[in-house]
């Protein structure tokens, strides 16, 4: 299994990856890209598993999602009956993502954010801007902002709409859509084009 994903790694975070799948052995998928989620973690009726992974992932982000589906796994194989960000879920993904958060794994100017994020993770890393933001330095260049790099007021397109950046909520960001005047809330992390 390892061959298939081996290239989509951090190359000194392979060996740690290979003693986890062969201690839990599930079948990995790479897929194209998905704009909802990054990757997956599936049961099926006949009792087989599948994670699937996007492979538009630089690898840095493409080690965490694993990981954390990976998490998904154990906590199930465990109990089936917890909630699936819960805290069983959360203390196999820290006890799974302690090894690799080195420096000889995980570059110096993600692993304080990283590090951060693993004391209580949520169910996406898109919900800690500070550690998407050090992941996304490492992403190929998309022509893309953060809408959270974006002044109050300037103006941006996201799906084929144009959009005024308003207000900053606690988590989310109020932008006008200019054709219809209504107000949505976008994740800080969201993607834009400007």
């Amino acid at each position: 299994m390892i061959e298939k994903i081996s290239k989509y790694l951090p190359k000194n975070s392979i060996d740690l990856v290979q003693e986890i799948l062969e201690e839990h052995h599930i079948l990995i998928k790479v897929v194209n890209k998905r704009t909802s989620k990054h990757g997956d973690f599936k049961r099926f009726p006949n009792g087989s598993f599948q994670i699937t992974i996007n492979n538009s992932l630089n690898e840095y982000q493409f080690l965490l999602t694993l990981i954390h589906e990976i998490a998904h796994f154990v906590t199930y194989k465990q109990s089936k009956r917890v909630k699936p960000h819960g805290i069983e879920w959360k203390r196999n993904f820290q006890h799974l993502m302690l090894p690799f958060v080195q420096p000889t794994i995980y570059p110096a100017s993600i692993l304080p954010f990283l590090a951060n994020y693993l004391k209580n993770p949520k169910a996406s890393t898109g919900s800690d801007v500070k550690l998407t933001f050090a992941l996304k330095q490492f992403d190929e260049i998309s022509g893309k902002n953060f809408i959270f790099e974006l002044n109050e007021g300037s103006v941006f397109h996201f799906n084929g709409k144009t959009y005024k950046k308003g207000i900053t909520r606690r988590t989310r960001i109020e932008c006008l859509e200019t054709s219809s005047n209504r107000i949505y809330l976008f994740n800080q992390n969201a993607e834009v084009e400007i």
